[in-house]
């Protein structure tokens, strides 16, 4: 994000040569090899080490516990900018010297260096993917007609029927619900939120942290992109009832950590997820809605990002990630591999892929859109996405006085008050309303809040296990790189969600009844996936029947655990040599996911190699006012 089109201002301290680093207790206890150095700073600070002249680095410094007081007054000394403090994760983001990212590394009280990557929304007409050129098809004024094609500079398209609301609620099987979300809170940490009655006496508290720190503020939206994902998360209909999000009841905590151009910086995104976990109880907030990333700079153990994330989801509040949309070869046309954004990289979120719904309410022309991001994650090789979900040409409130709205007139929907994106940022929103419906039925059934009510591991499960199947044109089933689980099935796991009694102790069977594996949409039977992918695993059969210790919060999604349904995906994951892949998508493979029967063969790459870098369309992109690109 960027610090409100808040200018990098490099104080002239910043421009000293040398890092001395005085106190002895940071000083590095002695030389370490240029391999361990290079483990500790990210892959954007290791090519900043090659740099004749390395320009000043916005970098997340984490340090061993007891230690940042001392790293504090040494950055101070040396004449660098500290820009805050995570006490969360023991960390400071500061301005420092490129020359110094070495010293740094060197240093044995750092963990780690990570780059204060700037950070989008996963709209397809947002941020960074702006539109190339305009459209050359028709304008879109009345729902049900085709959005005219809109080429964007990653090879997307936004062209298809626009989705009506009623349909995306009827396609997930929740149309006729008397579900809204009651009882439930919503933090969103985006663009912001322009006050309509569409969110009237449902609004919390805002908070603007694109200056540096958390400040009360009355509601806005200059860009556009936050206030699209609250309707489709929850708007009232109060314009047109038709028009209504999926969750009409529940509130909202708005966090706003982009600016006017969809940008910020990960550290303000890092503090919004950290208030929102330290004020839950007084706000009411049950899940974070990120529908915004990064690159993938690091391991997911090292990324403040994806911690920050993950200590959400142990303190009990579900994260919902946009997997991110970067899933096709600008150049080849080619759908790739490994195009998953941080934080949608986090093993405990639950992130969300985009599916094109065709505006219908069957499902057996459903397809995953090819802008996409599919996995696996750089580094781990996560299994990503969770879950594919409904993300084209939604329909939702328009922030009328924002950039989007302002700058893109064809999408106006019929009703000028709302608009059209698309992307695994929509897509992230419907899971979130769907997750929101979810909440209010377990416990409307389980006598909350004097029942438990369900953990993010418990509602993560839910959704994977009554995933249902979605096929290409050829009508062959996508693979779990793809789609995760399958695609969102909102009434079959509002159903499953019922059923579960979240009083039950651990090891025991948890169902007060036995729910159909199946549900009807459209007048067509769909069947469960009935399988949870289980980070580098996926289990299958009546797994969720039992209250596992998986589902509590102590337990880090995919990490080691017992199944014995489980099918084991292999040690290899998908490069042979992780470093040497670590810079560019897989486009175009088929040799990745394939099954042979028994498995999923991972790591048989057969001599390909990288046809395109994954982020060369992003380098050189700043946020207003700064002098460098993430």
């Amino acid at each position: 994000m960027k610090r409100s089109v808040r200018p990098v201002a490099f104080a002239t301290a910043v421009l000293v040569a040398v890092l001395s680093y005085p106190d002895a207790r940071m000083r590095a206890a002695g030389s370490r090899t240029s391999a361990s150095r290079a483990a500790r700073l990210d892959v954007t600070l290791r090519a900043v080490l090659d740099d004749q002249a390395p320009p000043p680095q916005r970098v997340i410094i984490r340090v061993r516990s007891g230690s940042r007081p001392a790293l504090r007054d040494s950055l101070t000394s040396h004449g660098d900018q500290i820009l805050g403090e995570h006490e969360s994760i023991d960390a400071l983001t500061a301005v420092v010297h490129g020359e110094d990212l070495a010293a740094l590394a060197d240093n044995d009280a750092v963990l780690s260096v990570s780059s204060d990557a700037i950070v989008r929304p996963h709209g397809l007409l947002g941020g960074v993917l702006g539109v190339v050129g305009g459209p050359v098809g028709g304008v879109v004024h009345v729902l049900g007609q085709v959005v005219g094609l809109v080429l964007l500079d990653n090879g997307a398209d936004t062209s298809g029927p626009v989705v009506a609301p009623v349909v995306l609620r009827q396609t997930l099987g929740v149309d006729n619900s008397n579900l809204a979300g009651r009882g439930v809170g919503v933090a969103i940490i985006d663009s912001g939120l322009e006050m309509s009655a569409e969110f009237q006496y449902r609004l919390t508290r805002f908070y603007d942290f694109t200056n540096g720190r958390a400040v009360v503020a009355s509601p806005s939206d200059e860009y556009g992109h936050g206030t699209h994902v609250a309707g489709t998360i929850g708007a009232s209909g109060s314009s047109t009832y038709a028009y209504r999000g999926l969750a009409p009841k529940v509130t909202f905590v708005v966090l706003k950590v982009l600016d006017k151009t969809g940008a910020g910086y990960t550290s303000d995104v890092i503090r919004a997820i950290d208030f929102a976990v330290a004020n839950r109880s007084n706000l009411g907030i049950d899940i974070i809605n990120l529908s915004l990333g990064h690159p993938i700079l690091e391991p997911a153990a090292t990324d403040p990002l994806v911690q920050a994330v993950e200590r959400a989801s142990k303190a009990g509040v579900i994260v919902v990630a946009a997997a991110g949309n970067y899933g096709k070869n600008p150049t080849t046309g080619q759908v790739g591999y490994a195009g998953i954004t941080s934080p949608g990289n986090a093993p405990s979120a639950i992130t969300a892929g985009s599916v094109k719904i065709q505006n219908t309410v069957t499902r057996g022309d459903d397809r995953i859109a090819d802008y996409s991001s599919s996995g696996p994650s750089w580094y781990d090789a996560f299994v990503k996405p969770d879950i594919v979900s409904p993300g084209h040409n939604i329909v939702a409130v328009a922030a009328k006085n924002g950039y989007l709205y302002q700058t893109y007139p064809q999408l106006k929907a019929d009703d000028p008050n709302y608009m059209i994106l698309s992307g695994t940022s929509m897509a992230t929103a419907v899971t979130t309303g769907s997750v929101a419906l979810l909440l209010e039925a377990n416990r409307s059934a389980n006598n909350y809040p004097y029942h438990p009510s369900l953990t993010p591991n418990a509602v993560k499960a839910i959704l994977q296990y009554t995933a249902v199947g979605i096929h290409d044109d050829a009508g062959i089933e996508y693979d779990p790189l793809r789609k995760g689980a399958g695609s969102l099935n909102a009434k079959g796991a509002i159903d499953l969600g019922r059923a579960i009694d979240t009083s039950r102790p651990t090891g025991s069977w948890w169902l007060t009844t036995s729910p159909y594996h199946w549900t009807t949409i459209g007048g067509e039977t769909l069947t469960w996936n009935q399988a949870i992918v289980w980070g580098s695993a996926i289990v299958w059969g009546s797994t969720i029947g039992t209250h596992e210790t998986s589902w509590g919060t102590a337990i880090v999604w995919g990490s080691t655990n017992t199944w014995s349904s489980a099918i084991v995906w292999g040690s290899n994951i998908v490069w042979t040599n992780p470093q040497s892949w670590a810079n560019a998508i897989v486009w175009g493979s088929d040799t990745i996911g394939q099954s042979n029967g028994t498995a999923i063969v991972w790591g048989s790459t057969n001599g390909m190699t990288a046809q395109s870098a994954a982020w060369k369309n992003l380098s050189g992109q700043t946020t207003a006012g700064s002098t460098r690109g993430q």
